[in-house]
C-alpha cells in the first residue's frame, strides 16, 4: 500500500506541479487551503461523481505538494494503466474485501513515519444513497485525523477544507464532516448522495 511514486523524485514532482499549476490556469480551476502540517492523515475525496475527479485530485497534490496515496477501483490497474496509476500514488481496491482494505491501511499508517491516504467515501463515481464509512474506520483505527478535501464544480476550486479527528461517536462526526460538504457540487451533482449509512 505504500510504495515509490512520482512525488519521490524531485525532477519529475516540479515538472508535474508546473503542468498542474497549466492545467489549473486553463480550465479554470483555482486551488484552496494549505498543506495540513501533520505526518499522517486520510483525505476524503468527496463529492465523487466523474472519473475527471482523479485527473484533479492528481493536479492538486501536486499543486499543494502533498504525496497521497489514492484508492482506486482495482478494474482500473489493467495493462498498460497499472504501472502509470501506481507511479501517480493509486492503490487497487477490491471493494469485496472492504474489511482486509481497512485492516491493511491501518497497518500500513502504523509503519509508516509519514502517510497521506486517500479515500473517495461514496466508493463508485455512480450514484449512491450512503456514503461508505471505511474512511472513518481507518483513521479511528489508526489513531489519525479526516482532512477534508474536495472538488467544487460550480465554483471551479478544490482545495484542502477543515481537519477532523475522529471521537468514535461517528454519528456526531459524520454530521459535521458531512455539514461541510453540503453545499460542495460534484461534477454531477444528482450522482452525490451525503447520507451516511449505519455501518459499513
Amino acid at each position: 500500500m505504500h510504495h515509490k511514486t512520482v512525488h519521490d523524485t524531485p525532477m519529475g514532482k516540479t515538472v508535474m506541479r508546473w503542468l498542474a499549476l497549466v492545467v489549473f490556469r486553463f480550465t479554470g480551476w483555482k486551488p484552496a487551503g494549505k498543506r495540513p502540517y501533520i505526518s499522517k492523515y486520510v483525505i476524503i475525496a468527496a463529492p465523487h461523481t466523474s472519473n475527471w475527479d482523479f485527473f484533479y485530485t492528481i493536479c492538486l497534490a501536486f499543486i499543494l505538494e502533498i504525496k497521497p496515496f489514492i484508492m482506486m477501483k482495482a478494474a482500473w490497474f489493467r495493462w498498460p494503466m497499472g504501472p502509470f496509476l501506481r507511479w501517480l500514488g493509486a492503490i487497487p481496491v477490491d471493494r469485496s474485501k472492504s474489511t482486509d482494505v481497512v485492516a491493511q491501511s491501518i497497518q500500513a499508517f502504523r509503519v509508516h513515519p509519514r502517510m497521506v491516504l486517500v479515500v473517495p467515501p461514496s466508493g463508485t463515481r455512480r450514484k449512491v444513497m450512503y456514503w461508505k464509512t471505511g474512511f472513518y474506520h481507518i483513521a479511528k483505527g489508526a489513531n489519525v485525523p479526516i482532512v477534508m478535501g474536495y472538488l467544487d464544480y460550480r465554483r471551479k476550486v478544490g482545495g484542502i477544507g477543515p481537519v477532523v479527528h475522529p471521537t468514535g461517536n461517528m454519528e456526531a462526526d459524520m454530521k459535521i464532516i458531512q455539514g461541510f460538504y453540503a453545499d460542495i457540487a460534484g461534477k454531477y451533482p444528482k450522482k452525490a448522495r451525503s447520507f451516511s449509512a449505519p455501518a459499513g
